[in-house]
């Protein structure tokens, strides 16, 4: 569990019947690479129902990442590389951002209001915390600990992805890489795309990573690792065969920047 925010107040969240937070794919690959979905999932604990929301949110971007699954799991085959990604949706607790922040469990999300998140007490936030988030972020630590025990060089892959029309603003980029300016692979990953799509390749765009992004923080800075924080557009990775081409592309690049 993340140190900075210690187990109290919290009550029972999830059920005999709802599946762990963590969902691993090939726990034992043998690649450099460390692949996780912040937001790949978008369940709800049963407990919790749907949040008050209609079915037609669920399809949005506010509650998931969309394709992320897909891709990662394609990865994580192709390139023989470890895939943790989260199970529960961002609406219920976001594993990108720090346990307590005001978008951490948003009582709005890009207009849609979340009714389940109205008016939660210390005791849901906790439980939300406890049950969800660092049973996530700890499974990361744990496979993070067992590659230096066997003596595996790591990168940290996140993996995300973003909505081509965000509020009216249309979003040309086919990727984007989010760095601090601290990421030497980062940086040679987003030339590498540079030279593949042009300018359809963002530098920190749609988003850049600054004080709110949480996961590689968290995990890369207090270790020394290198990362990248990959954003693909949701519309190409929408379905199977937009998976299959995208993760074909990463799969490459990531090959011949490590």
């Amino acid at each position: 569990m993340d140190e900075r925010f210690p187990k109290s107040l919290s009550k029972a969240l999830l059920g005999p019947d709802d599946p762990s937070p963590a969902i691993v794919t090939n726990p034992g690959g043998s690649s450099p690479f460390l692949l996780f979905g912040d937001h790949a999932g978008r369940l709800t604990p049963h407990s919790l129902g749907d949040l008050g929301l209609p079915p037609q949110a669920w399809e949005r971007h506010i509650a998931w990442d969309i394709g992320v699954a897909g891709v990662g799991e394609r990865l994580a085959a192709a390139l023989d590389a470890p895939f943790i990604r989260q199970a529960y949706s961002r609406l219920v607790i976001d594993c990108n951002r720090v346990p307590g922040a005001a978008d951490s469990t948003p009582e709005i999300s890009d207009g849609q209001p979340i009714p389940g998140n109205k008016s939660l007490s210390q005791a849901d936030l906790a439980a939300r915390r406890d049950e969800i988030y660092a049973p996530y972020q700890d499974r990361i630590s744990q496979a993070l600990d067992e590659r230096r025990r066997l003596g595996r060089p790591t990168l940290l892959i996140s993996l995300h992805s973003f909505t081509p029309v965000f509020q009216g603003f249309v979003r040309p980029w086919r990727f984007g890489v989010l760095h601090r300016g601290d990421s030497d692979f980062s940086r040679r990953v987003l030339a590498l795309l540079r030279e593949a799509f042009g300018e359809a390749a963002g530098d920190n765009q749609p988003y850049s990573m600054d004080q709110i992004d949480n996961t590689i923080p968290l995990h890369a800075d207090a270790r020394g690792l290198d990362y990248l924080e990959l954003e693909m557009r949701q519309d190409l990775i929408a379905d199977a065969v937009g998976q299959d081409e995208v993760a074909a592309i990463v799969a490459d690049l990531l090959r011949r920047v490590f």
